[in-house]
C-alpha cells in the first residue's frame, strides 16, 4: 500500500480523540487489509486501536462534575495568592484545567485500572454520600523520576475539572524560625477555601523522618504541621502527593493518604507503546520501535521519551538519506550511562553479531530476521550468515 504511513498517521490522529463511528471506520481498514494479507499494516492498525482503548480505560466510566461536588469558592486567574510573609514569595501556583493537555499517560494495566478506580470515587461523591460512605481524598504517588507521577495528577485534575494549585516548596521552606509552619497553614488556608486539586509535588522534602539525625528540630515542627493539616484537609477537598523518595517519607505521613500508588519503570511491552505513542507525528517501522523497547530496559517513560526524541530529531535533518540507527543508540548510551541497563549498553558496544543475536533470542519482541536486517541495513540472508557465525551464543530457531 503505497500511501500507508500517511493513512496510519491519519488514523493515529483521528484515535487520540475518538468517536464511535470513527473507531468503527479504523477497524473496518484494519480487517480489509488483514484480509488482502497486508498483516503487517494490519498490526500497526491494530496498535493505534489497543493504544486509544488504554487511554479511554484510564477515563471514568460517567463524569459527575459539578460545582457542589466540591466545597468551595471557584478561583480565577485574578484570585490573590497566599504569600511568604517575609519575602512576598508565592506559596503557590494554579494551574486551571484548559492549560493540561487532554492525552493521558501510559501505564500497565494494574495501574490504569487503579487510577479509574480513584477517579470513579472522585467523581461519585454525591452517591457515596447517599449511603453514608466517604471516599478516599487523599493520594501519594511514588515512583522513580520520570514515571509520569505528576503528569497523572495533572491529569486527573483535568477530568475532575479542577484547578491544581501547586505548592511551591522553595517558598513554604524558610530560613526564620517558625514561619515554615505558617506556610504551610496559609497554603492549606487557602487550599480549603477554594475547589481545588492540592498537589504537594517533592512531598519528601517536607515530610521527612522526625527521627533522622541529619536534620534539626526545625523539621519535626514542619511535619507536625503538615500532620495537622492534612487531617484538617482530608474531608474536605483532594490532595495528592508527589515523591521519588518514598523511603525519606515519617511513618506517620503515609497514614494520611488512604491511596498509595506506586508507579514503576514500564515493563517492555508498555514501553513498545510508548515507543509508538512518542514517535507521532513521524513515522519508524516497527523493527526501530522494538528496538527502543528493547534497548531501554529499566528506564522510564521519560527516558524513553528523551530517546525518541533524538530519533525525530535525526529523521528531520536527514530526511531519507541514510543513516545508522546504532550510531544514535550508541550516542544516547554514552550520554545517559546513569539511566540505562548495564547489560544493554555491553551489548550495544560489543560485536555487532552477538547483539543480533541477544535482539533475536527476546522473546517478548519477537525480532525477524527481515526486521534485524531493517535495523542495520542489510539483507535477511546477511543476518542470517551473521547469527551463524557466532555457533557458541545459544540462538532461538
Amino acid at each position: 500500500m503505497q500511501h500507508f504511513p500517511l493513512v496510519q498517521a491519519l488514523c493515529r490522529v483521528a484515535m487520540s480523540n475518538p468517536t464511535p463511528a470513527l473507531r468503527k471506520q479504523v477497524e473496518r481498514l484494519r480487517d480489509a487489509l488483514r484480509e488482502d494479507g497486508k498483516t503487517k499494516e494490519a498490526a500497526l492498525l491494530s496498535s493505534i486501536l489497543t493504544s486509544a482503548d488504554r487511554a479511554q480505560e484510564m477515563t471514568p466510566s460517567r463524569l459527575t462534575q459539578s460545582k457542589a461536588t466540591v466545597s468551595g469558592e471557584s478561583l480565577t486567574p485574578n484570585t490573590v495568592l497566599p504569600v511568604d510573609r517575609e519575602t512576598s514569595t508565592p506559596l503557590a501556583q494554579i494551574i486551571f484545567p484548559q492549560q493540561i493537555t487532554d492525552n493521558g499517560p501510559l501505564f500497565s494495566d494494574r495501574v490504569t485500572q487503579a487510577v479509574r478506580g480513584l477517579l470513579d470515587e472522585w467523581t461519585h461523591l454525591e452517591a457515596f454520600e447517599a449511603i453514608d460512605i466517604r471516599p478516599a481524598k487523599t493520594c501519594l504517588i511514588y515512583g522513580a523520576p520520570g514515571t509520569g507521577k505528576t503528569r497523572l495528577a495533572m491529569w486527573m485534575a483535568k477530568q475532575l475539572d479542577l484547578p491544581v494549585v501547586v505548592a511551591r516548596l522553595d517558598s513554604l521552606v524558610s530560613s526564620f524560625l517558625g514561619t515554615s509552619s505558617r506556610n504551610i497553614g496559609n497554603l492549606f488556608a487557602f487550599a480549603n477555601r477554594y475547589r481545588c486539586l492540592l498537589l504537594l509535588d517533592e512531598f519528601d522534602s517536607l515530610a521527612k523522618l522526625r527521627d533522622d539525625p541529619q536534620e534539626i528540630g526545625e523539621i519535626k515542627r514542619i511535619v507536625n504541621a503538615l500532620l495537622q493539616n492534612l487531617d484538617v484537609r482530608q474531608p474536605i477537598g483532594f490532595t495528592v502527593g508527589i515523591t521519588n523518595h518514598p523511603q525519606l517519607l515519617d511513618s506517620a505521613v503515609w497514614r494520611r493518604f488512604e491511596i498509595q500508588l506506586e508507579i514503576p519503570n514500564p515493563e517492555i511491552h508498555l514501553r513498545l507503546e510508548m515507543a509508538r505513542h512518542f514517535m507521532v507525528p513521524t513515522e519508524a517501522p516497527d523493527s526501530h520501535l522494538k528496538l527502543f523497547a528493547w534497548f531501554t530496559e529499566g528506564a522510564t517513560g521519560a527516558e524513553l521519551e528523551v530517546l525518541v526524541r533524538s530519533y525525530k530529531k535525526l529523521r528531520a535533518v536527514r530526511g531519507e538519506q541514510p543513516y545508522d540507527l546504532l550510531d544514535l543508540f550508541r550516542q544516547f548510551a554514552t550520554m545517559n550511562s546513569g539511566r540505562l541497563s548495564d547489560e544493554r549498553r555491553t551489548l550495544l558496544f560489543a560485536d555487532q553479531a552477538k547483539l543480533l543475536d541477544a535482539l533475536h533470542r527476546e522473546e517478548k519482541l519477537n525480532f525477524s530476521l527481515a526486521e534485524l536486517g531493517e535495523i542495520i541495513g542489510k539483507d535477511k540472508s546477511t543476518i542470517s550468515r551473521s547469527l551463524n557465525s557466532e555457533p557458541k551464543l545459544r540462538r532461538k530457531r
